[in-house]
């Protein structure tokens, strides 16, 4: 049963917003025993050994998935695990190492670091992959990279992979600059919009029905859908997808918010609001002030020790409103870029790889309008819409 916050209430009513319904009794497929046991025990070939691709968020029933896969005898030899890793703990981009769940002793495989893809020998002692993590809905978010690369090595290597699907919470609407391909990275690999508006096993589906793995090849996919899901919900998660995204806020300012990773501004990380402040330590004509400090998940943040100045963004009804309606934030990085003291260097290298394109930065530069940027996104933005719809697994919001 997942509820939604009485602060996001309160916004709706103030705001209005283009998701109409809250999530409030919503099934995801990992608590479906009965539709993924069937699946595996219907599968040829004897025994079914199950490598496990998931993180903290892979919880049903109250306990973590592995447990329960073992606790009903389901014949688990390894478990993947993805940026963050297994307990979700590893600052971002920090690299992860592979070793071995205490609780179980099964052997962790990291798919982080040099090896983002597994190999044919670390898959070679498995029949299927079962893959169940808690996205939140941007490209940049590289949960949806390390699926595709399982994807593709399951084609090559003919496994099967099995989809435990959940909610996606920024998952009422699309919206951003489609990915070009000159800007392919771990965080951003198809030519899709930043935020793609689709669930992991919806995206499972594109990669294999736009032929996007590596030589076309298709894997062997199956979705356990959620139940009571709508794309027009509001889904609060049970469970922070990763260290820097501890509320309803912030998962839902992420995708707007991570464009300032790519500039010289800092996005809370080392306060208790990652992801719902912003700041610099020279943008002093702001009043609000916070000091990053190292913190689990942010054990070195940038300007550590130093007082930033900049925005709360719970305090920027512009935000809100954007936010609520289905639009990203471009209004706010407008904004930190006019208080920068040196505007040359606001941008930095990454910041092509986070926006997809390198318009962005030029249109900021060069002081385009909100509407002007955002008419730039079209027609590529509608085309994705398109192909999106083929794909759909629940009712799409209106």
């Amino acid at each position: 049963m997942k509820r939604l916050i009485p602060l996001f209430i309160l916004l709706f009513t103030l705001y209005g917003a283009s998701a109409q319904e809250f999530a409030t009794n919503v099934i995801v497929g990992a608590e479906q025993p009965n539709e993924y046991m069937q699946y595996i025990n219907k599968m040829k070939g004897g025994k079914k050994r199950v490598a496990l691709l998931v993180n903290q968020t892979s919880q049903a029933e109250g306990k973590h998935l592995v447990d329960l896969f073992v606790e009903k005898g389901i014949p688990v030899v390894k478990i993947f695990a993805p940026e963050h890793g297994f307990r979700g703990k590893a600052d971002a981009g920090a690299h992860v190492k592979s070793g071995v769940d205490v609780k179980t002793g099964l052997p962790i495989i990291s798919l982080y670091g040099k090896n983002k893809k597994p190999t044919a020998a670390q898959l070679r002692d498995i029949d299927i992959v079962v893959f169940d993590i808690q996205d939140v809905g941007a490209r940049f978010y590289t949960y949806i990279s390390t699926l595709q690369y399982m994807m593709e090595a399951c084609g090559e290597n003919y496994k099967e992979l099995l989809v435990l699907d959940r909610p996606n919470p920024n998952g009422f609407y699309v919206d951003g600059p489609v990915l070009n391909k000159s800007n392919k990275s771990f965080v951003g690999m198809q030519p899709i919009p930043i935020v793609h508006g689709m669930t992991v096993g919806e995206y499972a589906q594109m990669l294999n029905g736009e032929g996007w793995l590596k030589n076309k090849i298709p894997c062997a996919l199956k979705v356990v859908t959620c139940k009571n899901y709508t794309h027009s919900m509001l889904y609060d998660l049970p469970v922070a997808p990763s260290p820097n995204l501890r509320s309803p806020q912030a998962v839902l300012l992420y995708p707007s918010l991570c464009l300032f990773e790519g500039t010289e501004v800092a996005v809370g990380r080392g306060t208790p609001t990652p992801f719902e402040v912003w700041g610099h330590p020279e943008y002093k004509k702001l009043q609000y002030s916070f000091v990053p400090k190292p913190s689990a998940g942010a054990s070195n943040p940038r300007y550590k020790n130093q007082k930033c100045y900049g925005r709360n963004m719970h305090a920027s009804p512009i935000a809100i409103m954007n936010m609520l309606q289905g639009k990203l934030d471009i209004e706010t990085l407008k904004f930190a870029y006019s208080n920068s003291r040196r505007t040359d260097k606001f941008f930095i290298s990454f910041f092509e790889k986070l926006a997809g394109t390198n318009e962005l930065r030029k249109q900021i530069l060069a002081k385009k309008s909100v509407a002007q940027i955002r008419a730039s996104w079209e027609p590529e933005l509608s085309n994705f819409k398109q192909i999106r719809k083929k794909y759909l697994l629940y009712p799409d919001f209106k």
